[in-house]
Formats: structure tokens, C-alpha cells, sequence
């Protein structure tokens, strides 16, 4: 079983904490899949993200309000390789936010899960023309926050949406930033879905009407508290929206730190077992 690590980038092409993300990946490298849809190749300088883009035929055209497609073609690539059981969608912008061996323990323990946050609708949809919901019944006027992780039950569900419902799919995506409904519009009645956040990500300090924080380094006080307070939920796994300025160091602390702490745990785990089979072995044969 794998991971496919799903990124979009844009603008500049890069993702702002590669070589922590390939530290990361290193560590637990053996589930892991990366897959990159980009705008224009011709601005990629990484030799990393090179080796992991899209095949050109799978790179869709996007831009900031409409970006429905490319994580629909992110799926349909990765759903090829039959291994890749969680899908989880990133940004340039996105990190994990624990140790590769936390994120390891939580696939293997939720790999029939999505974990996608999703709720009714706060606007009006008559004044605000997100997703087209204007256009569909209200028990579809439904929101999801755009960054999640889904099982690949839920991710073939909506190849099928899309596939099946073609029409529908268009109207939505037509519509300016869809992908904040449309997963929720096809995902609301599934029973394994844990509808949490997975990505740390401040709304409250937004920089635009749509655009959360960007955490810097001009305020790592008041963010190192926000990081701590978001980590308490057992559900989150990468942090958005990170700036390449931000300290390493401080990031470095929440990925690396808890490394021994799961060897050994995991160790202990293997020792108990050889335990308890010697034990039972040994007692057959004192039986005998």
C-alpha cells in the first residue's frame, strides 16, 4: 500500500520546502508516491520536481479561480499505479507538519478514510457565484476546504462523477473556485469520511478575500502558538500556506523530532511479539 503525494504548483514552479519534503519522503520512502501537475515546464529548475511531473498529455490549463481539472488529472495518473491507497492534495506552499513515521502509523491505521472538512454553504449563492451552486438544489450547496486527503474508493467515485455526470461536473466547474464544492457535492453521503481538518491553516489573518496567512518569520511567536494549538487534533498531518523565509528550524522541530520515540515504538512492538512466540514455544515444549 501507498501514498500518492498529489502537488499543484504555479507561479513560480517551486515547492518553498523541497528539501525538507525530500528529507521527509527519504524516511518512509517506501509508501510513498509523488506526482506534480504544473502550468509551464519551461520555468521548473528543480531536477526533483522534474522527476516527478505529469506526462504532458495529463496537464490541464488552470488558473488561480478554476483548478477543478488538474486535481482531477492528479487522480486519473495516480490512480494507475493500483498501490496508491490514500491520496493526499498539497500546494507549493504546503509541509508536513509531523514525523514521516506519525504519517506512516496514520495511513496504515485510516487508509479506508478520506479526511475531508465540509459543510452547508455560509453565502448566499444568488450573490455569490461560487461553484455555480446557484444552479443546483440547495441540498447541494455544500463547501469542503480545498486541501484534503482522500482513500481511493472516494477518489474513483469521483473519476465515476465525472465520468457519469459530465454535465453537472462542467456547470460546477464553470463556476469560480470550485474545487471548494464539488468534492463535497460528491463525497457528502459517504460513511468513511472523517469530515476534520488535515492541514494547519490560518483564516483568520487572511492576506486576501480568498488567500489565507502565509506564515513568514514576522510573527513566529503568535505562529509557533497557532501550530501548537492546531496540533492537538489527531487528525492533522501538513501545514499551509508556508513561505520559503520560514524557519527550517521550527519546522524541523514537528517533522524530526519525534523520530526515536516511533522506533522504538515500533521495536517494541516487534520485541513483544518474539516475546510472546518464544514463550508459547517454549511452554509446548516444557508441555511435552
Amino acid at each position: 500500500m501507498k501514498v500518492a503525494l498529489c502537488f499543484l504548483i504555479s507561479y513560480e514552479h517551486v515547492i518553498h520546502k523541497e528539501h525538507l519534503w525530500i528529507q521527509w519522503i527519504e524516511q518512509i520512502k517506501n509508501i510513498i508516491n509523488v506526482y506534480i501537475h504544473y502550468t509551464d515546464y519551461s520555468k521548473i529548475k528543480s531536477s526533483w520536481i522534474k522527476s516527478h511531473v505529469l506526462p504532458t498529455k495529463y496537464i490541464c490549463k488552470t488558473d488561480y479561480k478554476h483548478v477543478v481539472s488538474a486535481y482531477f488529472s492528479l487522480m486519473s495518473f495516480a490512480l494507475k499505479n493500483k498501490e496508491n491507497k490514500w491520496f493526499c492534495f498539497l500546494t507549493e506552499s504546503c509541509c508536513p507538519i509531523i514525523s514521516p513515521y506519525h504519517f506512516k502509523e496514520m495511513f496504515y491505521n485510516n487508509y479506508n478514510y478520506s479526511i475531508i472538512k465540509y459543510d452547508f454553504i455560509s453565502w448566499n449563492p444568488l450573490y455569490i457565484n461560487r461553484a455555480n451552486l446557484k444552479y443546483i438544489p440547495p441540498k447541494y450547496h455544500l463547501c469542503n476546504n480545498p486541501w484534503f486527503t482522500l482513500c481511493r474508493e472516494h477518489v474513483v467515485k469521483c473519476k465515476l462523477f465525472y465520468l457519469q455526470n459530465n454535465s453537472l461536473y462542467s456547470l460546477i466547474c464553470k463556476g469560480i473556485i470550485a474545487n471548494e464544492s464539488i468534492f463535497a457535492i460528491i463525497l457528502h453521503k459517504e460513511n468513511n469520511i472523517i469530515n476534520r481538518e488535515s492541514y494547519i491553516v490560518d483564516w483568520k489573518r487572511m492576506e486576501s478575500p480568498t488567500s489565507p496567512y502565509t506564515f513568514r518569520e514576522k510573527d513566529l511567536t503568535r505562529d509557533i502558538l497557532f501550530i501548537e494549538e492546531y496540533k492537538k487534533d489527531k487528525n492533522i498531518m501538513f501545514i499551509r500556506k508556508i513561505g520559503k523565509e520560514f524557519p527550517d528550524e521550527i519546522l524541523k522541530k514537528y517533522i524530526f523530532s519525534d523520530k526515536i520515540k516511533y522506533f522504538n515504538y515500533t521495536h517494541l512492538k516487534y520485541f513483544l511479539l518474539f516475546i510472546f512466540l518464544f514463550s508459547t514455544i517454549a511452554t509446548l515444549f516444557i508441555i511435552k
